[in-house]
């Protein structure tokens, strides 16, 4: 097959091949949301954006079905932006390319966008369908859910009339999620003194490269390397043991991500010396990470840089706090075996032209946990001059052992495929919790087909998955209370 538009469920591939055309990076969904209302109008069906720019789809029951729940089917339209080095991509402007690798989809050399695209292509293939059964159909498609789910924020009360959601995010085909971590993100700021460039110094560039990276809540329980936290391992050495100057550090790119490559610049006295400091570290690294992150890759190579510096003091400060800095698992749950409570992602560190920017993102199903992990970054930044400041923080999803979706979905997954689902809770931002807070009182559940490595370029979706999740979705829907 040279094309997804030839897989089955063709309904849900051939929509997920429109959402690959569009551009859609979080807070760039200007031409996918102008596209998913031209599609809505052209196939028929009710569509219209609300204030702030959710798209919002009505689909009328079936006849001899409007006794039935309103159920929302809910998705996210926007995607994240990640590329390796070496691809060649506009995320503003080019669509995404895709390729079958066997039984996967993927994208060359960039993230898929199958983070919401194949949960957003379900649910337009509910709303074309004309042979379904199902009862009051509700879509909402929300922007910008990757870098602060300002939509499901923005989403207005009244809105919407569902008593069920159904949120088409989650990653693992055969798990039912019924409860999801809140979130917050650290935004560190602070200066530093330039110091002119030093005579008889030469200019040296330190990489980090081809780490795993991956979700940094789905993903962060495999402790794969953080290439920030591992150049500023290797940055410490080095100015503790040869006579070094640092000039710049940048690594990461999206607060959600784990990172995956980082760059320092480096003046060095005695390049041979600080090789050597890089090999002996290098070698502890790659060993320490050969499980989770094989193609890990340190280099050290001359260049030509004519920048100032950042004062040493000022320098074995700031990369000491990056060191010192909670990353990765912080807490596993004492209530759900398996699963990350708590946990911080160290996602972006800059420091160049006098400025020092770190961001990181909590992530706990305990409000109070992430309160205390927020004190705890505060005090391990301030102590290096960088201010700290708290966005973005929005409560977790807590589980209902009394949920009626929860037992129809069960049920019908029985049936179908003769064993119950897995339901557990996702250690990963749904915007679940915060439309449930706009919306008291709704019944929740997420689910979809299986994902891998989402928010990497090694982002794939496995094909036959989205058959199952296709089928499960139509038989749910069908057997949906009445009201």
């Amino acid at each position: 097959m040279s094309s997804i538009k030839d897989l089955k469920p063709a309904n849900v591939w051939n929509n997920f091949y429109q959402l690959t055309r569009q551009p859609r990076p979080s807070k760039h969904e200007e031409k996918v949301r102008a596209f998913l209302l031209d599609w809505g109008k052209s196939h028929g069906v009710e569509t219209f954006a609300d204030a702030t720019g959710n798209v919002i789809m009505k689909v009328p029951a079936t006849p001899g079905y409007e006794n039935r729940k309103t159920v929302i089917l809910q998705g996210h339209m926007d995607m994240v932006p990640q590329k390796n080095n070496d691809v060649k991509h506009d995320f503003l402007t080019d669509p995404i390319e895709t390729w079958i690798d066997g039984e996967w989809v993927k994208a060359k050399g960039t993230t898929l966008g199958a983070d919401d695209g194949m949960g957003v292509a379900m649910a337009m293939a509910v709303a074309e369908s004309k042979d379904l059964k199902h009862g009051p159909v509700e879509i909402l498609i929300t922007y910008d859910e990757e870098t602060g789910m300002t939509g499901a924020n923005a989403l207005k009360p009244g809105v919407l009339k569902g008593q069920i959601l159904v949120n088409l995010d989650s990653e693992t085909e055969g798990e039912l999620y019924v409860g999801c971590a809140g979130g917050m993100d650290t935004e560190g700021y602070g200066k530093y003194t330039k110091v002119r460039r030093p005579a008889g110094y030469e200019a040296y560039s330190l990489q980090v490269k081809g780490c795993q990276g991956g979700h940094s809540g789905m993903d962060i329980i495999l402790c794969r390397a953080n290439a920030n936290r591992i150049a500023a391992r290797l940055v410490d050495l080095i100015l503790a043991k040869t006579d070094s100057k640092l000039v710049e550090f940048t690594g990461g790119n999206m607060r959600n991500a784990i990172p995956r490559e980082a760059d320092v610049l480096l003046y060095v006295k005695d390049p041979a010396k600080v090789a050597r400091v890089v090999t002996k570290a290098g070698r502890e690294i790659f060993d320490e990470f050969r499980h989770t992150d094989p193609d890990m890759k340190i280099m050290f190579t001359p260049t030509d840089v004519r920048k100032a510096y950042v004062k040493d003091d000022e320098a074995r400060a700031i990369v000491n706090a990056i060191l010192a800095c909670p990353d990765g698992v912080e807490r596993m749950s004492q209530t759900m075996s398996g699963t990350v409570e708590t946990s911080n992602n160290l996602a972006i560190v800059k420091i160049a032209d006098g400025k020092v920017s770190v961001v990181t993102l909590m992530r706990s199903f305990i409000d109070s946990a992430k309160v205390a992990l927020s004190r705890k970054i505060a005090a391990v930044l301030n102590n290096a001059g960088i201010k700290t400041r708290f966005v973005g923080g929005y409560s977790g999803w807590a589980p209902d052992d009394k949920s009626q979706i929860l037992r129809v979905m069960k049920s019908s997954y029985k049936k179908l495929y003769g064993k119950e689902p897995e339901v557990m809770a996702i250690h990963a931002g749904l915007e679940c919790g915060i439309i449930g807070g706009i919306y008291p009182g709704l019944d929740m559940i997420s689910f979809g087909p299986t994902l891998k490595s989402p928010h990497s370029p090694d982002e794939r979706c496995y094909i036959p998955s989205v058959q199952k999740a296709w089928d499960f979705l139509v038989a749910v829907l069908e057997d949906i209370p009445e009201k």
